[in-house]
């Protein structure tokens, strides 16, 4: 069973005035000079996941300067044993509609039927960088096990949002407070639980495989003291912090203040102090595994985004990587400035030239 799409067309998104491209399940190479529009290809394929892309742009972001007309994406995405017809559109800066098999759809039910998976260079600093990156980074993982994720997410930023307002208006009555933080505990509480699981599938598919990349020991925590065993602890404890969060303006606890761990195994050293190669290759560790995990558990490998994958690994990793990612099945898109760095795929890859003139992108395949 496979994952990928068949057929992807471009309108007015971003450099892109216009593309048409017709593909296979295999890996796509996509290789020319730095601002030919590469990535914004990639961006376009990131959209058929939940989310707001790789880039994670408004939709008046993605228009293309200066029409600004609007732009549409629609591509034949085949999962498993079905075939779908998605389009994906923003008209005069609104934001993003969507249609599945001509009819309007939610990102859920976009994320029942794709998995897209991405590494980007600016998440080389990943473990280097702010807890943000990695929540984000995390809860893009249990996404791709967990659909309904999106939506618990959204109801607790909603709920801490109200709760924060109250917060900071000082309001001290706390009857104001127990139908929102009902909902936060609640909320909270599967965020973590989901997150929980998916780190337990990407520790196991890790484990069990043999690879060229290093393993990663991940481990959740929390900024400041634990995350309450259940809602019903999560809910008291909020109800305790009151006092404390009135000072600071702020919720100072919950999923919000949770970090992710990651240690180099094989040496022991936190992610964070190993080299620049070393953390880009326990990104691209953790980016197979995940593939890995969800080819077993969705059914299918995912959709793999690589931009400038190349960048920080040696030519015989990035050749391991290649094999890695045919061995896997995904169909993996793939940029890079030129075409020798996918000498190694030969013709298990299809070709894509991206040229760019006057500020308009123009994709050529190459067999």
């Amino acid at each position: 069973m496979a994952l990928y799409l068949s057929s992807l067309s471009l309108s007015h998104f971003r450099s892109h005035l216009g593309a048409k491209l017709t593909l296979d399940a295999r890996p796509v190479a996509i290789y020319g000079p730095n601002g030919a529009g590469k990535t914004n290809i990639l961006e376009a394929v990131s959209l058929f996941s939940p989310g707001r892309g790789l880039r994670r742009g408004a939709a008046q972001d993605m228009v293309r300067r200066p029409e600004a007309l609007g732009w549409k994406l629609t591509g034949i995405l085949h999962s498993l044993y079905q075939t779908h017809e998605v389009e994906i559109w923003s008209e005069g800066g609104a934001a993003r509609q969507l249609r599945i098999d001509g009819k309007a759809a939610s990102q859920v039910a976009l994320g029942r039927i794709a998995r897209v998976l991405w590494l980007i260079p600016a998440m080389d600093r990943l473990w280097i960088e702010g807890a943000d990156g990695r929540r984000r980074f995390l809860d893009r993982i249990t996404l791709s096990f967990i659909p309904s994720h999106a939506e618990v997410s959204l109801v607790y930023e909603k709920a801490m949002r109200e709760r924060n307002r109250l917060l900071k208006d000082q309001v001290r009555d706390g009857h104001w407070y127990v139908a929102v933080e009902k909902q936060m505990a609640e909320a909270g509480s599967a965020i973590h639980a989901n997150r929980q699981a998916a780190l337990e599938l990407i520790q196991g598919a890790q484990d069990e495989a043999e690879t060229a990349f290093p393993t990663a020991e991940l481990e959740l925590t929390m900024t400041e003291g634990e995350m309450p065993a259940n809602a019903t602890d999560f809910r008291e404890a909020l109800s305790e912090s009151r006092f404390r969060d009135l000072a600071a303006g702020r919720t100072l606890i919950g999923p919000h203040r949770a970090d992710l761990y990651g240690v180099y195994a094989a040496k022991g050293v936190p992610a964070r102090d190993c080299s620049t190669g070393e953390q880009k290759a326990l990104l691209v560790s953790l980016i197979l595994a995940n593939g890995r995990a969800l080819k077993r558990d969705f059914g299918a490998p995912p959709i793999l985004l690589l931009d400038e994958v190349a960048a920080h690994l040696d030519a015989t990793r990035r050749a391991a990587l290649y094999d890695e990612i045919c061995a896997l099945g995904s169909q993996a898109w793939m940029t890079g400035t030129g075409p020798e760095l996918f000498t190694e795929l030969g013709d298990r890859a299809q070709h894509l030239e991206v040229t760019e003139a006057e500020g308009t992108s123009a994709v050529m395949q190459h067999s």
